[in-house]
């Protein structure tokens, strides 16, 4: 990876008028911009079809593109769909804001039309998707459709044979929902088909693209359903643990995530080709992989099945170098970022050095007065990917509104803030001239968007995911600024 520069932009937070950003024409613009600020990279958060509380790290498959992200309007040109159709819906009516409840009302109807439309038309196409994906796609098409049939309950509560995925049920089924398998099987189809013409076009400007893979699956996903023995479960299918974070300063009750956890005993056994199907898969959608919860891997955080916060979990040993040595091994020309945060031991930071992957730095965590801090630039080492802020903190504008006084002075003085130049712009030039070989930011600090516009507050529940950029936000002067620090750094 060379000395380059990057913005976090999710592409449900693309304009559209449809609801929720899309892999159509607002994504290409998006991209061009990205050329114009001298960008290398589009960094984005994973892509996969989001489930209860719509966070994209909870996902019915770690392999499925989300339905929303399919373009209506190219959907139109392709002569699936007609403007009036959809221009009958309400999507939802605040530009800046992600309805998902009239998203997931009517967008699957809305490519049940397309279905009806296309399937014949490009059987063939669909065809070789379908055997190009044979290791995901039909338990995937299936556990949708079953999901359908069972009102969108979650898998552990469905007729006890096909809840443990017996092969007779799974072929009954598979008959009798054949029309709904036929469905979820084309929109995968079309998400594909969809992201990779864009995908070509990012890699066509010179702008690689980085996807998260979150350490974790969700419980309710085709993946644990359909393969029950990677994880730690009992024969009732209910685990004995789940994932979390213990307590820390900014949370007393920890994050409980509820993941189930890996048998990862069971998984090397295997080689660990769970892991490397998975990643594989990543690598069909990205550049770059970054590593959630990366820390998971040298040891996570495992609370009681049934408790409602995290404070009673305790550490568990994880795979380590076994696991990880085998993905880099295994993906030689892939590139890996480690999302390191949270909970700094000297294990974890011998995983990551033996890893060779670069770690993250965030400047928002940097300014304590009171005690020195590896996220100041001068710490860095040139290993390493410098943030403004993830996903998960708070943009710039929002930051320096909450942060403290003493946090505040720290920062204006080490990065020589000044009111000319604005606050973003300081910080940011603060991670741009950086030894970091990569430095990226949310796109709501090259807005200089604040409260109200954070992507996701964690351990919280309604309100997350929802934020969208507005049409016209990302224009010529501002690429052409973002441009001119990028080159004057360097990247």
């Amino acid at each position: 990876m060379e000395r380059s520069s990057g913005i976090l932009m999710p592409i449900f937070s693309l304009p559209s008028p449809y609801g929720v950003g899309a892999f159509g024409r607002a994504a290409y613009e998006f991209a061009d911009f990205l050329r114009a600020a001298g960008q290398k990279y589009w960094q984005l958060l994973p892509l996969g079809p989001t489930g209860c509380g719509d966070s994209p790290y909870q996902s019915f498959s770690t392999y499925a593109g989300n339905p929303y992200f399919i373009d209506l309007e190219l959907l139109v040109e392709d002569g699936l769909l007609e403007t009036r159709e959809l221009e009958a819906v309400d999507w939802g009516g605040d530009p800046r804001r992600v309805d998902y409840g009239a998203i997931y009302e009517h967008r699957v109807a809305m490519l049940e039309r397309a279905k009806a439309r296309g399937w014949k038309r490009d059987a063939a196409e669909v065809r070789a998707f379908a055997d190009e994906n044979a290791d995901w796609l039909p338990d995937y098409a299936l556990f949708m459709a079953l999901k359908r049939r069972f009102d969108m309950e979650p898998w552990s509560t469905w007729p006890e044979d096909i809840r443990a995925h017996r092969p007779e049920a799974v072929g009954r089924w598979r008959k009798q929902l054949k029309d709904d398998v036929e469905l979820f099987t084309y929109i995968q189809y079309l998400f594909f088909k969809q992201w990779r013409a864009l995908k070509s076009y990012v890699n066509g400007l010179g702008i690689r693209v980085i996807g998260d893979l979150p350490i974790y699956v969700a419980m309710d996903s085709a993946d644990v359903w359909a393969e029950p023995e990677m994880f730690r479960l009992d024969e009732h299918g209910v685990p004995a643990e789940v994932s979390g974070v213990p307590p820390d300063y900014f949370n007393a009750d920890g994050q409980l995530w509820g993941n189930p956890l890996y048998d990862y005993e069971a998984m090397e056994r295997d080689g660990f080709g769970w892991w490397i199907r998975r990643v594989g898969g990543a690598a069909k959608l990205y550049d770059v992989i970054r590593i959630d919860h990366f820390r998971g891997f040298e040891s996570y955080w495992a609370v009681p099945y049934g408790e409602t916060t995290a404070r009673s979990g305790r550490w568990v040993k994880g795979p380590g170098m076994k696991l990880v040595g085998t993905l880099t091994g295994w993906f030689r020309d892939l590139a890996f970022i480690a999302e390191d945060l949270g909970y700094a031991t000297p294990e974890v930071a011998r995983l990551l050095a033996d890893s060779g992957m670069p770690g993250m730095k965030v400047l928002e965590f940097a300014f304590n007065p009171n005690e020195p801090s590896s996220y100041l630039p001068h710490n860095y080492g040139a290993n390493c990917i410098c943030y403004t802020g993830t996903h998960d903190n708070a943009p710039l504008a929002e930051w320096r509104a909450t942060a403290g006084e003493a946090e505040l002075t720290y920062a204006k003085k080490y990065l020589g803030l000044n009111d000319a130049e604005g606050f973003n712009f300081g910080v940011i030039r603060g991670g741009m001239g950086s030894v970091a070989k990569l430095f990226v930011a949310q796109m709501q600090d090259y807005l200089e968007l604040g409260a109200g516009h954070r992507m996701n507050v964690p351990g919280t529940l309604g309100g997350n995911w929802t934020w969208r950029m507005l049409a016209g936000e990302a224009g010529e002067a501002l690429a052409a600024r973002i441009a001119e620090m990028t080159k004057l750094y360097g990247r």
